[in-house]
């Protein structure tokens, strides 16, 4: 399942569709709950800091789950997320983002993708 995404509304569409596909499926609630989140978080910042449009993918194979993310601009993720300060406003969504997956990757062509493991 493939999205184009410009503003929160079509965001929040967007897990929606993929959270139903991935019940339908019987993907256990929290690997639900875990993709939600991570998709949200990677999506969020394409829409606050990098453009405004962001393109969204979700697939379902055997027991995982890829979820790729990719901006209008290039961008490129660091390589290894820093856990902010405590009175940081900032700077958690890649750290969260990586304590959830099994893997994170970048590509030109589909940005950052990430991997979750669905322990049935």
């Amino acid at each position: 399942m493939y999205f184009e995404i410009d503003d929160y509304n079509a965001l929040r569409a967007a897990l929606q569709k993929m959270c139903a596909r991935f019940s339908d499926e019987k993907v256990p609630q929290e690997i639900v709950f875990d993709s939600k989140l991570v998709a949200d978080e990677l999506l969020s910042n394409v829409l606050q800091h990098d453009g405004g449009r962001a393109y969204f993918r979700a697939e379902l194979a055997g027991d995982e789950i890829t979820l790729s993310v990719r901006s209008a601009k290039a961008f490129h993720p660091p390589e290894e997320s820093v856990l902010a300060g405590v009175e940081a406003e900032c700077g958690r969504g890649l750290y969260l983002v990586d304590s959830l997956v099994e893997t994170r990757r970048y590509s030109e062509e589909y940005g950052t993708s990430v991997v979750i493991r669905i322990t049935r």
